[in-house]
């Protein structure tokens, strides 16, 4: 034992010895390769010629080529007279403008590759009504909508929505089912919440209908730069299918204009509507409770003169005859199910309502 110990405190001695040596060999070496060319020492001027080669050698102070070689070079001469040519696809590369089915030869690339017809660079920030959404709305919305099941749960059995006929008739045969008991109206799907399906946006349509552009084109026009300005997406006109008296409509002419909105765009136009545009509505109470189609679409209007409180338009006022500012229709599309969780979504988000509430 004393033995051991022995061997190993001579060792350590040894290591502290040596340790000043390996210290100062270190910083003499770093010292010499360092030098500057004040030194006298050989390493240090070679150094400082290798640094000065390589400065004269860069291409920012390389001379300009002569024009006979400029006036020489001809890609399209040096590709022609190349003894074996390229395969003419490898660089025409071009993606198939439509999906024929996952067995075809030829399928298109993931939206989010560069070579496809539908890749978008970006976002590169998200819009603050986004950011909000993703840290504040969506964990309250899963805190408010959640139904926890312990591992193992059954859910109960449940009857069909719709009755089937007992068959005492004949005439019962091959009939739709009958309707709910108690009434017309069946009862409301709701499907369990897990942070999977916590309702968001998907989309918005902004429609705009203009009668009057039958007649004179400048109304169809003032209404397509209007609608472009507030949602920075090129409108897209549609002509009347029939022809309506009531409503002064003929078939086959210019009469409605629409903006689909997504991503972005659908986050900077929500936003822009309940900072700016909506609190400067006199007397606005909000969106009636009974909108909604109760698949999670909500549908609002905007009078012309709430049209000119945008900001893109408000700044450029004179632009914009008064008497040809449109109103708008903006359908606020969402991933809910129904009605009930579209108008908790959007509340959270900072759109009132008002009235009776139907799901």
């Amino acid at each position: 034992m004393a033995i051991r110990e022995f061997a190993s405190r001579l060792a350590i001695a040894g290591f502290r010895d040596a340790r000043p040596r390996l210290s100062s060999a270190v910083c003499l070496t770093g010292h010499r390769n360092v030098s500057s060319s004040s030194s006298s020492s050989a390493p240090s001027s070679a150094a400082a010629a290798e640094l000065a080669d390589l400065e004269q050698s860069s291409s920012l102070s390389a001379p300009l080529p002569s024009e006979d070689v400029v006036k020489s070079f001809d890609p399209v001469k040096q590709t022609r007279e190349r003894k074996e040519q390229l395969p003419a696809s490898r660089y025409n590369f071009r993606p198939p403008k439509y999906y024929r089915g996952p067995f075809h030869p030829h399928q298109p690339p993931s939206p989010s590759a560069p070579e496809s017809r539908e890749f978008v660079p970006g976002p590169f920030s998200d819009p603050r009504l986004a950011q909000t959404y993703t840290s504040t709305i969506e964990p309250d919305l899963m805190t408010l909508t959640y139904q926890h099941l312990p591992p193992g749960f059954r859910p109960p059995p449940k009857a069909p929505r719709l009755r089937t006929w007992d068959g005492t008739s004949p005439y019962h045969k091959n009939r739709p089912a009958r309707g709910p008991r108690g009434g017309a109206v069946l009862r409301l799907l709701k499907q369990h919440r897990t942070f999977r399906n916590v309702p968001e946006l998907t989309g918005i349509t902004v429609h705009t209908m203009v009668p009057k552009a039958q007649e004179d084109s400048g109304h169809l026009h003032v209404a397509g730069m209007i609608l472009q300005a507030i949602t920075n997406v090129r409108a897209t006109a549609h002509k009347a299918r029939h022809s309506v008296n009531t409503w002064d409509l003929r078939e086959g002419r210019w009469v409605s204009l629409t903006c689909d909105l997504k991503g972005e765009e659908m986050h900077h136009f929500l936003g822009k509507c309940i900072d700016l545009v909506l609190p400067k509505i006199k007397d606005w109470r909000g969106v009636r409770g009974s909108t909604g189609d109760s698949s999670g679409n909500i549908t609002f209007g905007l009078t012309s003169e709430a049209i000119a409180m945008f900001p893109e338009i408000e700044i450029n006022y004179d632009m914009y005859p008064p008497q040809m500012i449109p109103g708008l229709h903006i359908t606020i599309k969402t991933s809910a199910t129904n009605d009930r969780d579209a108008r908790l979504l959007l509340s959270a988000m900072g759109i009132p309502f008002y009235g009776k509430l139907v799901d």
